[in-house]
């Protein structure tokens, strides 16, 4: 018979390691090594009993007592001979197994169930997501039954314990040394059966209804945006379990002029040639109505000018954003021949245009 290893370096704890390290210590190896994650595996058992063996005598203080004095042969000497002979680990240490693998020892009961999340898909317009609105929505969902208050019982009558669980939910299934406990399949975990089902949601205890939901939608919103309606989505499978929560998911609608950089807006304004010569002063689209725009002499094409606190709203600060002008200089494409006149007057004159500037180019080459 091999060796027995020391309980602390099976747990990879210091000698002095307190309560709380011993159970982190133990839940991994316990993760590392469960037998229903390493089925078939002999050695991956047998670490799984010696870390089980090695926790529950460092973590009772008189059996750790007598180990750090004497070690294994002490332990012996006072008959203890593993964790309950391996027979049911799970309930000497249901507190762990329950957090990860989702049943525990000696806990019993059935808890109550959270109710499913809900999501909407919602699609605004450009201007409301920039200033906040308030929407009516017509949600279907599963609600706690008015007739029987979610018990699923007709009224006048009760609930009974589960005979088979004896109302723990839970169901003890032997395998091997181990006894695993799942949920009830006769009562599904509630712990109660119901004799006697509610006519109207026929022992259910919820109804499929539409619910009508009034939705805030705060200034600033953008597509992806995610709003959590707290309580208001399904209704518990258990009694007395809360609800869940809806998620409202936000699509905006594109908008004609106006586009959207996080908290700016961007927009394009057509000028004449002459007007971007000379310059000019306009009248530019806000999202609150019109605003006049300087545009100096010389402007060229796709300059850019800026509103201070004319885009959208943040979120988290409240701060608006710019609103940012692009400008495009058009070229008529008729022109009346004293338009004509005048601009080959014009080109006459002009002393820095092109052409010129690519004559003397090419004479440097």
């Amino acid at each position: 018979m091999s060796e027995k290893r020391d309980y602390y370096e099976i747990l990879a704890v210091s000698r002095d390691a307190d309560k709380t390290t011993l159970k982190k210590a133990y839940r991994k190896l316990a993760i590392k090594y469960h037998p229903d994650k390493n089925p078939d595996n002999k050695e991956a058992e047998d670490k799984f009993k010696e870390a089980s063996e090695a926790y529950e005598v460092l973590n009772d203080d008189g059996k750790r007592r007598i180990y750090d004095q004497f070690g294994h042969q002490g332990l012996q000497g006072a008959g203890h001979s593993g964790p309950s002979g391996f027979e049911d680990i799970f309930s000497s240490f249901g507190d762990i197994f329950e957090d990860f693998f989702g049943f525990g020892g000696g806990r019993g009961g059935s808890r109550a169930r959270r109710g499913s999340d809900l999501r909407y898909d919602m699609t605004i317009d450009f201007m409301e997501a920039a200033f906040g609105t308030e929407k009516t929505i017509s949600i279907p969902k599963r609600e706690t039954c008015d007739e029987c208050n979610g018990s699923g019982a007709a009224p006048g009558s009760s609930a009974e314990t589960c005979a088979q669980c004896r109302g723990t939910g839970q169901y003890i299934q032997s395998q091997g040394f181990f006894k695993v406990k799942t949920t009830c399949p006769y009562c599904k975990g509630r712990g109660t059966i119901i004799p006697n089902p509610c006519p109207k949601c026929r022992g259910g205890g919820r109804m499929e209804i539409n619910r009508k939901v009034q939705v805030k939608i705060p200034a600033g919103v953008d597509v992806g945006s995610k709003l959590r309606l707290t309580g208001e989505g399904e209704a518990s499978s258990t009694p007395n379990g809360p609800s869940g929560d809806l998620y409202v998911v936000i699509n905006v609608k594109p908008h004609k002029f106006f586009q959207r950089d996080r908290t700016d807006i961007i927009c394009a304004i057509d000028i004449s040639f002459i007007q971007a010569a000379l310059g000019a002063e306009i009248n530019v689209p806000t999202l609150v109505g019109e605003k006049k725009l300087t545009i100096p002499a010389g402007t060229q094409y796709g300059e850019s000018f800026q509103f201070k606190g004319e885009g959208i709203a943040s979120l988290r600060t409240g701060r608006r954003g710019d609103q940012i002008i692009k400008v495009i200089v058009k070229t008529p494409t008729k022109l009346n021949q004293k338009q004509k006149t005048l601009l080959e007057e014009f080109d006459k004159l002009d002393a820095n245009k092109i052409s010129n500037k690519l004559k003397n180019l090419f004479k440097n080459l």
